[in-house]
């Protein structure tokens, strides 16, 4: 009986220092998700300020629609996925909703999580590359994105890109897909003042604001991926915080029998021998 209750008074130790570690987990993603919700609005101004420079480039008599390549069919998928585990379902989500007729060598795949799971698909990206564990990283991980990007553009593997991003929506992640590249000019806030003196041509001016348009938008995509699978993550330690508490409730509860049952059994033994000292 004592080894029986040393057994469950372990598990019980054992218990809540998982729980212990789950609950830190779940507060170092949710700190995570809050800086990089935090960062998505920098990001946003930041590229909207480089959208109004490239209108004012334009000018009002420009047709930016004409810029657009639509009849293109080499595609290339920028997709992020989950860099560590922990995070549910989130990665099979996202290459769930690829094509089925995905082609790998215009495949650029963000996460080691969903690289290792698309690898056991048998299916090999162009290009990888991990996203960072930290948010001040991401800028970084978007000048190796772009230069691979960039590289298969001037190769003619791809002709346009999309994006490929999970965002979080009322507590539910959601699957967004949108077109990087080319730049949808027809988007830009259309201007009413004259095109601003310049320098140098509009080709080359458009071309410089447009890698930064493109850095900005691949970065915005980043974070949003970065704070949604930290979101998947406080998600599952919660479900799994639960299932602790409902565990540690349980082995207490039969702690509590078992000592009983022994108080019992040693009262039980204690009125036996002195029952037996009498006669």
């Amino acid at each position: 009986m004592t080894e029986r209750l040393a057994d469950i008074s372990a598990r019980i130790t054992g218990i809540r220092q998982l729980g212990a570690v789950v609950n830190a987990m779940k507060g170092i993603a949710a700190a995570r998700a809050h800086m990089a919700r935090s960062q998505v609005d920098v990001v946003d101004s930041y590229a909207a300020t480089i959208a109004a420079a490239m209108a004012n480039a334009i000018g009002p008599r420009t047709d930016p629609r004409e810029n657009l390549d639509a009849d293109s069919d080499r595609t290339g998928l920028l997709v992020f996925c989950a860099e560590q585990g922990f995070a549910g379902a989130f990665s099979e989500r996202v290459l769930d909703s690829l094509p089925k007729d995905l082609t790998p060598e215009t495949l650029f795949l963000i996460g080691t999580r969903g690289l290792s799971i698309i690898a056991a698909r048998g299916i090999t990206p162009h290009w990888a590359g991990p996203l960072p564990s930290h948010t001040n990283g991401i800028p970084k991980l978007a000048d190796d994105a772009t230069k691979a990007i960039y590289h298969a553009v001037g190769s003619g593997r791809i002709t346009q890109l999309d994006v490929v991003y999970t965002g979080w929506t009322s507590g539910r992640p959601a699957l967004l897909r949108q077109r990087l590249f080319p730049l949808d000019l027809s988007n830009l806030t259309a201007t009413k003042t004259d095109r601003p003196l310049t320098q140098i041509s509009e080709t080359a001016l458009l071309d410089s604001l447009g890698q930064d348009y493109f850095h900005a938008q691949v970065c915005k995509a980043a974070l949003h991926a970065f704070a949604a699978e930290n979101e998947a993550r406080m998600e599952a330690m919660s479900s799994a915080g639960s299932q602790i508490g409902r565990e540690l409730e349980a082995f207490q509860a039969k702690l509590r029998r078992v000592r009983q049952e022994a108080i019992t059994a040693e009262i039980i033994e204690l009125g036996t021998g002195a029952a037996q000292a009498r006669k």
